[in-house]
Formats: C-alpha cells, structure tokens, sequence
C-alpha cells in the first residue's frame, strides 16, 4: 500500500517528504514496528509516543505520523491534530475497511453489554448466521475463542480482529462498546449498522471525571451509527436521543412510551418471562437468566435484531433457548444445600441490580463476599459498601484487584459505606481466605454471592498478577472441608 492511500481520509495539517512510499504495515508502539512499518506518535496518560519516534525509525520505520513536526529525524512526516483519530482511520485503510464486509452491532453503558451481545450471537447463530464477538470475556469468530486485553481493543487491534472475521466469513459482527474507547477514538473510523446503548450509572470517573463527560463519551456512538436503539427508561436517555445523528432510533423499555415495551414482567429463580410490543403486535418473551435487569437486556437485544432486519417473532424463539454468561449470575455447583453465585457486579448499580435478583429467590441468608478495585474511582466504594450492607444479610468485605493500591486503604473506603447499613461484616484481606470464610459461615439455604471478579481468573497485585479463577477456588474449598 502506498502512504498516500494509507493517510487518505487522515486530516492531515502538512506532509514533509515523500507521500510515494511503500507501506508494509502500521505500530503505535516501537517496539513492534517492522521494516516499513509507518509508526504513529500516541501521547498517552503514562508515557508520549513522540519521545520513540527515533526508536521506531531504528527499527525500520519508514514514515512518522505526529502531532508536531519530527521531520528532522530523517523520514516523512505527517502532522495530524488527533494521532489517536489518525491510528483508526489509517489502521481502516490498511486492512482494507473490513467493517464495511459484515454488519456491524455496538453495545454500550455501564451495565449489561457482556450479556447483551451474547444474546444477540446465540440469536443470530440459531438462525444459521456466522457471527464475531468482541468484548470483556473474550474474543470470538464462529466458536473460535480469542482472548481480550480491553472490552474494546484498540484501534490497530480492532481492524485486525475485524480483517480476520471478514475472512472467516463473519456476517455479523456484535461487540461491546466502551466509554474509553469512543472517548479515545478507538472505534471512530467504523461506521456501525446499529449502536445500542443500555444504561449509564456510576463508573470510570477516574477517567471522564464527571457524569456528564461519561454520558457524552456514551453519546459518540450514537454519531457513528445508522441505527439507535436506546433504553427509555433510562436518565440518560434524554441527552442520547437529542445528540443522536441516526437514520432511526427504537426506543426500549418498561416504564415509558416506547417502541418496544415490556409488561406482563414475571421473575423467578429460573429467568424471566413478559410479553413485549412492538408494532402493534404482542410477543412472549421468556429468557433464562433471573433479574429484571434480564428484561432489559432481552430488550436491547430484540431492539438490536430488529433494527438489523431480523423479524421479531423469530428473535423472541430464538431467545427461548439463551442461556447466561460465564460470571454473570452465574451459579457454581456445590453439592451443597446452600449456593454460591459468581457475578462481574463491580458498581454500585451492578451490586444493588444483582443482589435484589438474588433477594428475589433466596430462601435463606444473603452473604456478600466483595471489594473494590485499585487505581479506579474511589468515591464509588463507600456506595457499594453501604448498597451491599442494606441489602445482603452479612458482607464480607475483601480485596478485589488492588493493583498499585494498598489493599487495607481500599477496604477501609469500602468499610465507610458499610457501617451505613444495616447488616454485620467481617474484613478479611486475603480474597482466597474470604471465600473460605464465607463457605465456612453459610447454612442450608443460604447464597453467597462472589462479586466483583466475575469472569475474570485472575488478580491483579501490586507487583504480580496471580491465577484466581473463584469457580475453582469454591471447589477446592468445599472439597477439602468435605475430607475434614
């Protein structure tokens, strides 16, 4: 490819050298430029690119492309406002924009956009379409599992993850959204078929500071989308539907005017069941994961699949047969006459949502088992303390992923909010020796719930990341108090 195609719809301030160069491919760390290789200078939170300009070039970069002038390092080049935006598009070009070979379904908000996007694959592939998958859990084309380092790769990562989807001949591709990745343009040179947006509560102010900044980083998809669909019932609903920039917005909900709307709701400790509207025409919805949160991600799904086509009476079949997500609600076999739940609950509204689903079916005691991760909004910790404590039986307060953080200083902000509520606690540091508390104090019919980890099998320390998979913790715990 040729430098000139490759910056082609890049807004470039000015070019210095030579545009007529053979590109062989594109890097935004030098340590992985290869000969050919245009390199492009992201200044980042911790480090700016710009300062390895010169490694990059030692390393066979043929072209920079910056925001300030390094022509005098000896190559060409290119000054751009944005590198962050230039990244995606020139990363589109190069792999010859494969997002355009497939449709293309985003996901975004604070809650339910793993859930979401699994149920809008299990309804696609039951129709005989092969679809790609992108997000927290993991990476998918077809049943091929990728993993993922970010719920939304980068830019450079996407179109490569894209590429190899449109070559696997992926039709639909369904992907989480993050506010980090509208925020710093890793998904702005796509163009999404339909962008879906489920709900905005307290999260990632570390990084967008205030709510506001958080919901307009949540809004960018709804510029880059031909469809919307949006939960109505939602505070942030307002804003989205008047920034909005699609051909065509559905509106989802259970309380407000809406183009699909949920009534009739029936929970239970085996899923959900309620009849939505949707052009003047009635469906009955039954989907196999507790919670009223699960209506609402039944709904975005269904909002999804219509706005791509899909007819609604043969989505809500579909459905019938979805089944949950690893570490959400998810239910741990014990053999005991008490049960364990693993979720990915690490805000205070996926708390409040998961231990009301909980309180909904339990027939004994509640035991909450959390904490609250390092280096990450601290002013939600107290708020997830005193939300676990109104509404658990008794909390185990612990270590989540402290990161560079000390532990006790983050359990000590968590404790604030605890002491609010109504319910004992205990602190126990150490998360293994948490979960065998937990174990230990459960009775017949109680469930203890293990949040925060979810899916993820590991924890991140301060100077090590360790195996930490909570299903096989649990079954290791009940099998050595089961030869004691």
């Amino acid at each position: 490819m040729k430098l000139t195609e490759l910056i082609s719809d890049v807004d470039v301030k000015e070019i210095i050298g030579s545009e007529q160069l053979n590109v062989s491919g594109v890097a935004f760390n030098s340590r992985e430029v290869r000969p050919g290789n245009v390199f492009v200078c992201i200044t980042g939170f911790k480090t700016d690119g710009h300062k390895y300009a010169e490694d990059a070039i030692s390393r066979g970069a043929i072209a920079i492309i910056a925001e300030r002038d390094l022509s005098n390092l000896g190559v060409t080049c290119i000054i751009c406002e944005n590198t962050r935006l230039a990244l995606a598009k020139a990363a589109a070009n190069f792999y010859g924009h494969p997002e355009k070979k497939f449709r293309l379904i985003g996901v975004t908000g604070t809650n339910g956009k793993t859930t979401t996007t699994y149920l809008i694959k299990s309804v696609l592939e039951s129709m005989g379409r092969r679809v790609g998958l992108i997000g927290t859990n993991q990476n998918m084309i077809g049943a091929e599992v990728i993993p993922s380092k970010h719920t939304t790769p980068d830019a450079l990562e996407l179109m490569q993850l894209f590429s190899k989807m449109a070559e696997k001949g992926a039709e639909y591709v369904v992907m989480e959204v993050s506010s980090h990745s509208l925020a710093l343009d890793r998904v702005t040179a796509c163009r999404f078929d339909v962008g879906a947006f489920t709900n905005i509560t307290q999260d990632h102010l570390d990084f967008h500071k205030t709510m506001e900044k958080y919901l307009e980083a949540k809004g960018i998809l709804f510029t880059i989308s031909k469809a919307g669909v949006i939960n109505r019932d939602d505070s942030g609903s307002d804003y989205l539907l008047k920034t909005s920039t699609c051909d065509k917005v559905l509106t989802y909900g259970a309380e407000n005017d809406c183009d699909l709307r949920a009534s009739e709701i029936v929970l239970s400790e085996k899923g959900v069941h309620f009849n939505v509207s949707f052009k003047n025409e009635k469906y009955e919805v039954a989907l196999g994961i507790p919670g009223m949160f699960s209506v609402y991600n039944a709904l975005t799904a269904l909002g999804c699949l219509a706005a791509v086509g899909i007819p609604m009476a043969e989505a809500v079949e579909a459905l019938k047969s979805a089944r949950g997500v690893k570490g959400r609600v998810e239910v741990v076999e014990t053999g005991r006459d008490f049960s364990v739940i693993i979720d990915y609950a690490h805000t205070p509204d996926g708390l409040y949502n998961v231990i009301r689903t909980i309180r909904g079916f339990c027939k004994g005691r509640i035991i909450t088992v959390f904490g609250c991760g390092g280096d990450r909004d601290v002013t939600k910790r107290p708020k997830m303390g005193r939300i676990a404590a109104e509404l658990s039986d008794y909390c185990v307060v612990t270590s989540d992923n402290p990161r560079s953080e000390d532990p006790e200083k983050i359990i000590a902000d968590v404790v604030v909010g605890v002491k609010e509520g109504k319910c004992d606690y205990t602190v126990v540091t150490n998360r293994f020796e948490a979960i065998e508390f937990a174990l230990d104090y459960a009775k017949k019919d109680d469930v203890v719930l293990l949040a925060g980890k979810g899916h993820e099998t590991y924890q991140i320390l301060k100077d090590r990341t360790i195996d930490f998979d909570e299903r096989e913790i649990v079954h290791k715990l009940l099998n050595i108090q089961g030869e004691n």
